[in-house]
């Protein structure tokens, strides 16, 4: 601004860094949730604060190691790695749960806390580890993929894998470590001289394993009734679940509204309209046009959710501006309209939609098109202005048309 004649006057238009913050800023909010509902489901079916805190505390410590790792390999913080780091929490509990469960068993039958540490630690050693393995070698195929896919979830899979080998070192180490120092021998008296607001949430949470015992108990009955009744029950059951997954397939493939891409489309608040006008219109005639559309976007989107309306308008025919203009336009009769909305605006498809109608009706001579305007898919696209992009090329000028 310095640098500039005092009369020039800068906005605005876009920013892209907006979007990322928030996309970002949504992950980690979901995976703290989702690591505090983790959380709170151990301490609902463990009824142990002590257990309920050492498992917690390897949720973010294997988070750490799996940023480190993606670190040492090159890779960023961004919506994929952070993605993968979030769907991975729930999973993550799974190695510490097991192993501290199974020490307390060993409490409940009268065992020192040493004693009950390392056998409980010792039983479960390979059976956690194959079941780590498993969720690991899931994601093995995405290492395969290749073009823009292998970008998009080699770092997902990365953040996972390293997330889950984390949990099950942890789970081998750090676990048995803090069950030294903070589990204690298994007391029935204990329950008894706790404070009031324990004995509640221990009574709430008595009442809840006599209520799930009950539970497992009906699962048992009724699977020793299926396992009676041999070919009787599998052959119906077989035969439901094959006919559902024939019917599932072509159904889910081919239902009206179920649609299908690459990459599910994101709301970044950005409309980016392309306006041709009919052969021949002269430039002032297409600042006229979208003077006239700018106004229709106005009465159909509310102003409170309108930031900025931005207006590209053609060039004149020119060889030069041809060969060295980068903007979209490439006549007189070519416009971009750029329509950023607010924080607060409402689903940005359904603009586009109400958009593609109002806009077709009331200019049946001029044609419209709705181009990527969020940075995913511009980069999904390659840079293009439309999904899908035919380009001809050939000596053979006639045969080419």
């Amino acid at each position: 601004r310095d640098a500039l004649p005092p009369d020039f006057k800068i906005d605005l238009v876009g920013d892209q860094s907006i979007f990322v913050r928030a996309a970002i800023s949504g992950v980690v909010r979901e995976a703290v949730i989702a690591a505090s509902l983790t959380a709170l489901m151990i301490l609902l079916f463990l009824g142990t604060w002590r257990s309920t805190l050492i498992i917690a505390v390897s949720i973010p410590l294997s988070i750490l190691a799996s940023i480190i790792c993606l670190s040492a390999l090159g890779e960023t913080i961004n919506i994929m790695t952070l993605g993968g780091l979030a769907l991975a929490v729930g999973i993550l509990v799974d190695d510490a749960t097991v192993t501290i469960e199974n020490i307390n068993w060993h409490l409940e039958r009268g065992e020192d806390v040493e004693a009950a540490i390392l056998n409980g630690a010792h039983e479960i050693a390979v059976p956690a580890f194959v079941s780590t393995l498993a969720i690991c070698i899931v994601f093995v195929p995405m290492f395969l993929l290749a073009g823009i896919a292998r970008y998009l979830f080699v770092p997902l899979a990365e953040a996972v894998v390293f997330a889950m080998l984390a949990s099950y070192l942890l789970s081998r180490t750090l676990v048995p470590t803090l069950a030294k120092y903070w589990l204690q021998r298994h007391d029935a008296h204990r329950e008894a001289s706790a404070s009031a607001p324990f004995r509640h949430l221990q009574l709430l949470q008595r009442r809840f394993e006599e209520w799930f015992r009950q539970v497992r108990e009906d699962y048992h009955k009724l699977l020793e009734r299926a396992v009676a009744a041999g070919p009787r029950f599998a052959v119906p059951f077989l035969t439901a679940m094959a006919a559902t997954a024939l019917l599932a397939f072509p159904f889910g493939r081919y239902l009206p509204g179920l649609g299908q891409d690459f990459f599910p489309s994101v709301d970044a608040g950005q409309i980016k309209l392309h306006l041709r006008g009919p052969t021949g219109i002269r430039i002032d005639e297409t600042a006229s046009l979208c003077d006239r559309v700018e106004e229709t976007i106005r009465e159909l989107i509310p102003a409170r959710e309108i930031t900025t309306i931005v207006d590209n308008i053609g060039i004149p025919y020119s060889g030069i501006n041809l060969a060295y203009s980068t903007s979209a336009p490439v006549g007189p009769g070519d416009a971009d309209i750029f329509v950023n909305l607010a924080a607060d605006h409402a689903p940005t498809a359904s603009y586009v939609r109400l958009l593609r109608r109002r806009l077709t009706a009331l200019y049946p001579s001029t044609s419209f098109a709705f181009l990527p305007a969020d940075m995913v898919s511009q980069i999904l696209n390659f840079g293009l202005p439309a999904p899908i992009d035919v380009q001809v090329s050939g000596f053979n000028v006639e045969a080419n048309r």
